[in-house]
Formats: structure tokens, sequence, C-alpha cells
């Protein structure tokens, strides 16, 4: 089962490892393999060619040559059979000496038959052979040419002598008929021509293997390029990839944090409209109903009541409905946005503060470091909101000590931080009920910022953070 798994793996593991490659190299291993075979393939076709049409070639020179020689000295092949020895002599006297003899190693003058009419070889002289390809093509017209093949049976000699020898069979034809009569078959040592089919051979390599390493060469330098475009657009592709992975996580996260805030608006809604309930029915409804009991009181209603005693009962139940409306104002002011849609930041952060200051009687620190930021109207509601509720906690519950408002910018982050140096208070102990501290928080997440709280006995910080991408929407 393991040899198996294994033998599975490793295919796999050859792709994978294949498929990790650029496509630089990859072309490199497959390109240089197939142009390497493809040179070879090439190379020997042409050079197969050329070497035929070489071979051809001399032989077609030297058999002109030979033909030219002899053909004076043979007679009418038509009639004769057998060559008599006056032919013979002067065949062998004229291949014997001159340039024939030194370039000739052999030569037979074949009949029809297969029979051996002639050779500078006496001992084959007169015998009978098999007719091989090469004969029966010079029989029927045409020259054949081959450079160091011996494989004749009637060859021994040439096999054994170790020289380079080019092996020509040519037709010789009845002068006034053109009938193919015989075949001479002459054995050319051939030195010079084996250094001319070398050279050509060497040339033919050289050509193709030039042409293919240059065609090779420009084919890498395109793909190379290509693959260095493909590269970098990967990587801009990967990065691109990666800045969408960040962006739908934060989106992600924005969308827990909407849904979280959607799934709260009902609640605080409902617990604000409690709170504003109680506020009414704790404060103005008690001091009415205060003033309402003190109209039937005995000194209003006994005509026979003292003056004193009456203005006292107007005067309380007077004062008792105006801390009643002053009560209800304060309210409905916390309750009523001021004009704000066409402050900028600056501004608006003056005028919470400033409504601070004129409702509590304190004085608040004002620092800001950007005056001139665009906000979106949620932005405005929300920055608002968070300054009023963040001073009217600091001043519940500590007492407005040393009470300051600052903003600042840290890269793409505006931040608000409102601060106090009252008792303070530990965050992790904060009672659900507590609307304020959690509507601020639902406020920021909503709009995709950040909220945090932090405090000790030195005194509390409440800070919050938007985007100014998000600040500037409209």
């Amino acid at each position: 089962m393991q040899t198996n798994l294994k033998s599975l793996l490793s295919p796999v593991r050859l792709i994978a490892g294949w498929n990790s490659q650029s496509l630089a190299r990859q072309f490199l291993l497959i390109g240089g393999l197939v142009a390497a075979c493809a040179m070879l393939v090439v190379g020997a076709v042409v050079t197969s060619l050329i070497e035929d049409a070489v071979t051809r070639n001399s032989a077609a020179s030297t058999a002109l040559y030979v033909d030219s020689v002899i053909a004076p000295l043979l007679p009418d092949m038509q009639t004769t059979k057998v060559l008599d020895d006056t032919v013979t002599r002067a065949l062998d006297e004229t291949l014997g000496e001159g340039a024939l003899g030194s370039r000739l190693m052999s030569f037979r003058l074949w009949r029809s038959d297969g029979t051996v009419l002639y050779s500078n070889d006496k001992s084959v002289m007169g015998k009978q052979f098999p007719l091989t390809d090469d004969l029966k093509t010079a029989f029927s017209g045409t020259m054949t040419a081959q450079f160091n093949q011996r494989d004749d049976a009637e060859s021994l000699a040439e096999q054994t002598s170790g020289k380079p020898l080019l092996e020509i069979y040519n037709p010789v034809l009845q002068p006034w008929s053109g009938n193919v009569v015989a075949v001479s078959e002459f054995h050319e040592i051939a030195y010079d021509f084996q250094r001319s089919l070398n050279q050509a051979r060497f040339r033919s390599w050289l050509a193709v293997g030039v042409f293919t390493l240059a065609f090779f060469l420009i084919l890498s330098i395109i793909v190379f390029r290509g693959s260095r475009t493909i590269e970098s657009q990967r990587g801009a592709l990967k990065a691109r990839i990666g800045e969408l992975s960040a962006l739908l996580q934060q989106n992600e996260i924005l969308r827990t944090r909407v849904q979280r805030a959607s799934q709260r608006a009902a609640a605080l809604n409902e617990s604000y409209l409690r709170r504003i309930g109680s506020d009414l029915h704790d404060g103005p409804a008690q001091l009415v109903a205060y003033a309402s009991l003190r109209l039937d009181s005995e000194a209003l209603v006994n005509p026979a009541a003292p003056g004193q005693e009456r203005e006292q009962a107007l005067a309380a139940i007077k004062s008792s409905l105006d801390d009643a409306m002053t009560e209800i104002r304060s309210i409905c002011s916390g309750l009523i946005l001021p004009q704000i849609e066409a402050a900028n930041l600056s501004e608006l952060l003056q005028r919470a503060v400033r409504a601070h200051e004129q409702r509590t009687g304190t004085v608040v620190g004002l620092s800001l470091s950007d005056t001139a930021r665009e906000l979106s109207t949620s932005a405005k509601i929300c920055i608002y909101r968070f300054v009023q509720e963040a001073l009217n906690n600091g001043y519940r519950h500590g007492d407005g000590a040393a009470q300051r408002v600052d903003q600042g910018t840290d890269g793409n982050q505006v931040t608000i931080a409102v601060s106090d140096d009252g008792p303070g208070f530990d965050p992790a102990y904060i009672p659900e009920s507590s609307l304020g501290l959690a509507g601020l928080r639902e406020r920021v997440e909503s709009l995709g910022g950040t909220f945090e709280l932090s405090s000790s006995k030195d005194g509390t910080i409440v800070r919050m953070s938007l985007s100014a991408m998000e600040m500037e929407q409209t």
C-alpha cells in the first residue's frame, strides 16, 4: 500500500515542481530539448542530402572521365560476349598507368547476366555473380555511386584496403542506339573527396547549429520578456488580491458592526425613550404635581387665610413651575441638535463645547488641529453626540474637573478625545443599563470607527477615531 502511494505521489510531486517553475525556465528546458532534437533531425537530413549531392556530382565527373578513356578501347558490346586478349591488354595498360592508375583501385566490366567481362583482379574475370541492386540500377540506365560501402561479394580487396573509396556503377551505352550494353564498376581512391565531404558535413552542421541557436536565442529573448511581464503582472495581481482580501475582511468587520448596531438600535431607542420618560417623571412631573397640590392648600382655598400665607403659597407654586420649566428646557436642549449642516469640524466642536458650558456653567478646554475638515451628515451627528454625551458623563460623574476636548489627526484617521480629572472608575464594572457609553460605542462603530475608554484615579479619557474618507463622504 505504501509503495503504491509513493508511486502515485511521485508524479504529483514532479508535476507540482514543474508548475512551480517560471515560464522562462520551462521554456529553456522544453524549448532547448526540442531545439536540440530539431537540430539533430534537420542536420542529419541536410547532411544526408548534401552527401548524396556531392557524391553524385563527384561520381558523375569521374565516370565521364573514365568513360572517355576506356570507351574507345571497347569493341561492339552489342555483339561481343567475351573480350579478346588485345582489348584486355589495352585496358590493363590504360588502367594501370597514368592518372587512372593512381586514382582507381579496381575496375570491372559487367555483362547483363552478372558475368565479369574484365577486371584488374584477374581472379574474378569470367565469373558470374548475382546482380546487386546497384548493378540492376546501372543496367536500367542510371548511374549510381556510394562512398565507403564495400559489402559486395566480389569486393574482398576493397573491403580490406582501409582506404576511402568512391564506388561508381556507370552504364556503358551503345553509341548509335543508346542501349545499355554493359556496366563499368570502379572504385576511386577518394582522399580529396573525403576531405571535401567532411568539410561539407561540417559546414552543414555548423549552418544548422548556428541557425537553430540564433532562432532559439531570439525566442528566448521574447519569452524572457513575456515572462518578466507576466511575473510583474502576477506580483501586481497578488498585491491587488491581498488588498482586496484586506478590504473584504474590513468590510466583513464593518458589516458585523453595522449588524450589531442595527440589532441594538431598537433596544437603545426604547431605552432612550424610557430614560426620557423617567427624567420627565422624576423631574418636571414631580414639580408640576407639587404645584398642583399647593393649589388646593388651605392658604389659597380659604378666603379667611392671611394674605402673607397666601403670598408664600403662590411663591412656592411659581418656584416649582419655574423649576419644572427649566428642567424641561434642559431635557429639550439635550435632545434637539443645533444647526450643524453647514458647520465644519472646528465649528462643530466649538458649538458642542459652548452648549455644554452654557448649560453647566463650567469651562471646557478645546484643542484643534484640523479646522477645514469636511464632514458627512452622519459623521457630524456622531461627533456632536459623542462630545455632548462624554462631557455630560464627565460633569455628572467627575464633577466636571478640568474637562477638555482634543482633536487630532493620525495619518488617515481623525481622533477626538474628551477627558477630565475626576476620580475615575473601573470600565470592567460598567452596568449593562448604562446607555450613555453603549450608545457612544454603537454610534462610532456603525460608521466604521473605533471607540476607546480608559479610566483611572487620575481621570477618564473617552476617545473616538473615524476614517477621513468616511468623514468626507456625502
